[in-house]
């Protein structure tokens, strides 16, 4: 099969648009546009450099509050690099793991994330690390970030496929949002150098079939791969264990699960081809629900487009976030465009949502109105204060006749 995909990929090099690696790479310049080949050479020089002046150091290797497969794996590939040059990491997040996709991979593969829950960390002493990684993201998506600043820890790497965003600086900087996915440009390392994948290895073998998770699951199976992603996927698959990846992608959704779903059913709204719907509260453990149900409402028939939201409440923090998920097969249809339009920006000038190709997200934290309360009457008015505002703000894009959404 993956011959077969592979023979459908043309020989010529992409042009590609691409931040590179110096400090002066987070300065508002031009993207350089140049050939894979030229790319990849210099970015594994820059990367090498990198590790070499840092060897033997302890380093995090922080991912969004909610990592993907994607997150994930290529978190996992770029430790396992770092081991090379006797560079200790710790990969960490400060949300949860709830979809069962990444339950499972963590569980089967061993994959070593530790979450680090921002209340736990005034118990945590971060002066044992030198540096400090980002992988799959740029900060913006992390509650780690804030206090990786205040404990000035040095930003060692940032590598990620998505817009620039944020502002840190780092002394190695990746980003290259023409890519599909993160798991792609770590593969892209490995394949050149930086690692000698070994099929009698099998933590090898492990982080091989996580990045095909992760590579997959970014491209939808593959269908909106790019050259690079196929070129990359082939050389994985000389490594992967294809039934651990089936173990992983056979794991069963959760009750919790399918009562959203159900939810986002009964409640959708379907207007010119978008399907709009709020699933009132939900746990914060259980907040992966919220993009499975855009999954499931964007294959309905004469949808293009769904987006499904909630209000998460996290018990630990005592706080509550407006959390929502944006799925699209809608080619000409820009989610992250849609989203950042749609909610806008925050008084520090960060967008409540964004997205990539084909998919999207949005959080909105609810400020000194959130809370639990015991009052059933106050939490359906709230939910519904929210549900409104929420459909208000997408009905300019969605229904710009009507100028809002009736529910």
């Amino acid at each position: 099969m993956m011959a077969e995909l592979l023979s459908l990929v043309p020989a010529k090099s992409l042009e590609t648009d691409v931040v590179l690696g110096e400090p002066s790479a987070v300065c508002p310049l031009p993207p350089v546009t140049v050939s894979n080949d030229t790319l990849l050479i210099s970015l594994i020089d820059r990367l090498r450099r990198t590790l070499e002046n840092h060897r033997g150091e302890n380093q995090m290797v922080v991912m969004q509050d909610f990592p993907d497969p994607d997150a994930l794996s290529s978190a996992w590939a770029y430790q396992i690099i770092a081991e090379q040059y006797d560079i200790h990491c710790d990969i960490v997040y400060a949300g949860t793991l709830s979809h069962q996709e990444n339950v499972a991979l963590v569980k089967l593969t061993g994959l070593p994330a530790k979450r680090w829950g921002v209340h736990t960390l005034k118990d945590r002493d971060l002066s044992v690390y030198q540096g400090c990684v980002f992988v799959d993201g740029q900060g913006t998506n992390s509650q780690l970030t804030t206090l990786v600043k205040q404990a000035k820890i040095p930003v060692i790497a940032v590598i990620d496929h998505h817009t620039r965003q944020g502002d840190l600086e780092a002394e190695f900087v990746d980003i290259r949002p023409q890519i599909r996915a993160t798991a792609t440009m770590l593969t892209q390392y490995i394949q050149k150098g930086l690692l000698n994948f070994n099929t009698s290895d099998t933590v090898h073998v492990k982080c091989a079939t996580a990045l095909m998770h992760g590579l997959r699951s970014d491209t939808n199976n593959l269908m909106q791969a790019q050259e690079c992603e196929f070129i990359a996927a082939g050389y994985l698959s000389r490594f992967y264990d294809a039934q651990l990846l089936n173990a992983v992608l056979q794991s069963a959704r959760s009750r919790r699960v399918m009562d959203v779903i159900e939810r986002a059913l009964k409640n959708r709204i379907i207007k010119n081809n978008y399907s709009i719907a709020g699933v009132g509260y939900l746990r914060y453990d259980d907040r992966d629900a919220i993009p499975q149900a855009a999954d499931f409402l964007v294959t309905e028939e004469n949808v293009h487009t769904a987006l499904v939201y909630g209000i998460v409440h996290d018990e630990d923090e005592d706080i509550e976030l407006v959390i929502g998920s944006m799925r699209t097969s809608k080619i000409t249809l820009d989610p992250d465009e849609f989203l950042k339009e749609a909610f806008g920006q925050d008084n520090q000038g960060r967008f409540f949502g964004g997205g990539r190709y084909m998919a999207g997200g949005f959080e909105i934290p609810i400020g000194f109105l959130g809370g639990f309360n015991n009052n059933a009457e106050y939490a359906k008015l709230k939910w519904e204060m929210y549900d409104t505002q929420i459909k208000q703000k997408l009905s300019h894009l969605v229904n710009p006749d009507e100028k809002v959404i009736r529910t």
